[in-house]
């Protein structure tokens, strides 16, 4: 068992369709159809983009494995417009990680739910409470193995583990969903950790969907 960080953290499984598959399934209320993508096809894909024609966009698909913390799923499967299949612990209790925030960031004094970008610990490694937080996950850890030595149940055993705990998970959506999330989950007002993950997304899906990219990223204001 060991603590890693958050990046590179989701691999593309499958995709079906890119640009071009955009722009054919507008065109085939015309009955039309492009083999390869003309300047036409993008002020196409661009006037669909700009007008809000969503729908097209839903004939792209992708599957990722994402690795990530607890909390961050559970923000993620709020999601509820993708498909999902999670490792289960009632199963499994091998290549078990856990995270450790670097830095741990201060509580903001406006927002309930949400952190500064400001270390909350001076000198973090050296800092007595960062090491309480890495010895309560190691109490959590052998106390598992504990359990499973003497025989208690995976299901049951699994329960001492920490929210810190790297889960895995099938994620599969479209494209026009997937920069919804994307565009909810870059934003300021999202936890940083999430907001690393939807980075990872989008520098994923580039190379497939560029024209795509181009037209989100201009909407943005990314670089």
């Amino acid at each position: 068992m060991e603590h890693t960080n958050i990046d590179n953290k989701i691999q593309l499984v499958s995709h079906m369709g890119d640009d071009l598959s955009v722009v054919n399934a507008a065109r085939k209320s015309y009955d039309k159809c492009s083999s390869e993508m003309s300047q036409r096809d993008i002020d196409l894909l661009k006037y669909m983009w700009n007008n809000k024609h969503t729908s097209p966009f839903e004939f792209v698909e992708f599957t990722f494995l994402v690795k990530c913390p607890i909390p961050i799923a559970k923000q993620w499967m709020r999601h509820r417009t993708w498909s999902y299949n999670e490792i289960s612990r009632r199963y499994t209790d091998s290549n078990i990680e856990y995270y450790v925030p670097d830095p741990f960031r201060k509580q903001s004094e406006d927002n309930k739910q949400a952190s500064i970008d400001e270390p909350a610990l001076d000198d973090q490694l050296y800092h007595p409470t960062y090491w309480k937080y890495r010895r309560a996950i190691k109490s959590c850890f052998e106390a598992y193995d504990a359990l499973l030595k003497d025989g208690v149940a995976k299901e049951q055993a699994r329960f001492v583990l920490p929210q810190a705990v790297y889960t895995e998970f099938y994620a599969k959506t479209d494209l026009s969903n997937l920069l919804k999330f994307i565009r909810l989950r870059i934003g300021t007002d999202a936890q940083w950790e999430m907001q690393q993950y939807a980075k990872q997304l989008l520098e994923i899906i580039e190379p497939i969907v560029p024209h795509t990219v181009r037209l989100f990223k201009e909407e943005m204001n990314i670089e």
